[in-house]
């Protein structure tokens, strides 16, 4: 029986995605920094107008749960990385703020992760393939989210 195009695609997706991120893992280990969850929300505050997002901002914008945010949020404060902020006009929230160590940490992460990218991926597909991949994954999670 021939697979289905479609499901092996998202077999291989999830296969790809799970040996990539852990071959990224050991390399940011053995270069002693921090994990990946770490420079993921250290880049998305440094996105940020401000370099500052409310919980709820970052949850959309990175994919964990909202205790394992938190838990992370408490890390990386514990770590100077990030300072939590009062919000002016909600009192029950607060924003994460990424410190210069945040930026500083990130800055040095980059590299690492920057490497094993092109070593892991960047150097087995085409750009046009690159292409191929991020606009049918954008339009898989673009419908994702709506849905």
């Amino acid at each position: 029986m021939a697979k289905d195009p479609k499901s092996h695609a998202w077999a291989v997706l999830l296969a790809a995605h799970a040996t990539l991120i852990e071959k990224i893992e050991a390399a940011l280990a053995e270069a002693k920094l921090p994990p990946l969850a770490w420079y993921d929300m250290l880049w998305e505050l440094e996105k940020a107008d401000g370099g500052k997002l409310r919980m709820h901002e970052l949850a959309r914008r990175i994919v964990l749960s909202r205790s394992n945010l938190t838990r992370l949020a408490d890390r990386l404060e514990n770590a100077k990385l990030i300072e939590r902020e009062d919000t002016p006009h909600d009192r029950r929230g607060y924003h994460c703020v990424i410190t210069r160590a945040g930026l500083a940490m990130r800055r040095k992460m980059w590299p690492v992760y920057k490497a094993e990218i092109e070593r892991l991926f960047s150097r087995y597909i085409t750009v046009e393939e690159a292409r191929t991949i991020g606009d049918a994954l954008g339009r898989a999670a673009e419908a994702a989210r709506i849905v």
